[in-house]
């Protein structure tokens, strides 16, 4: 039986997996999982020689398969990305362009509540420099305060506004998470 392990960046991955309904989706595919996902606090932490811990540790609860979800930050390929981390045989980068709070601008139905703007919609959520700052400027305009903290952000938004990695991966313009997704099924479809 496949069973999936969880290394993340940081805290809002974190939140986004453990927290949205993205088990739901793991148990509608009969995916078994680790259900505390390791935060590996901070992408520099996800280099080879620092990674071995986590992976061990998801390996010793039974993990057959780890997936590892980091930003793309400023760096300009996916591949020299994954490369940095280093793709092993059963270890899977998958990264989130630009940041992960691109995903939560795909979520048109979750930002609506959040913005309390029935029309909202972000055409190119992958496409901003900073999508935390988007946010943040989004929500100025729009309620005329902003915040600063992204745990706040996650929480309010997989808590309060449902968002849901499923949603975003509908975004016509949301590929990262469309990926996530697709090699979690392909995962599940080769281990029935």
């Amino acid at each position: 039986m496949v069973k999936l392990g969880f290394i993340v960046e940081g805290v809002t991955e974190k939140i986004i997996l453990e927290q949205s309904d993205f088990f739901n989706y793991l148990d509608s595919l009969h995916v078994g999982y680790i259900p505390i996902v390791v935060d590996a606090k901070g992408n520099g932490n996800l280099l080879p020689n620092r990674l071995a811990q986590y992976t061990d540790t998801l390996f010793d609860e039974g993990a057959t398969d780890i997936f590892i979800l980091t930003d793309l930050d400023d760096e300009q390929c996916i591949t020299n990305t994954k490369a940095r981390i280093s793709n092993n045989a059963n270890r899977f980068v998958i990264v989130s362009i630009k940041t992960i709070e691109a995903w939560f601008l795909a979520d048109s139905e979750a930002m609506r509540k959040y913005f309390n703007d029935p029309a909202f919609h972000f055409d190119y959520p992958e496409t901003v420099r900073n999508p935390f700052e988007e946010i943040k400027a989004i929500r100025k305009i729009k309620i005329g305060r902003g915040f600063n903290d992204k745990r706040v952000l996650a929480n309010t938004l997989v808590h309060k506004m449902g968002f849901s990695i499923l949603k975003a991966a509908q975004h016509p313009n949301c590929d990262s998470s469309k990926y996530f997704l697709r090699r979690i099924s392909e995962i599940a479809e080769t281990a029935q």
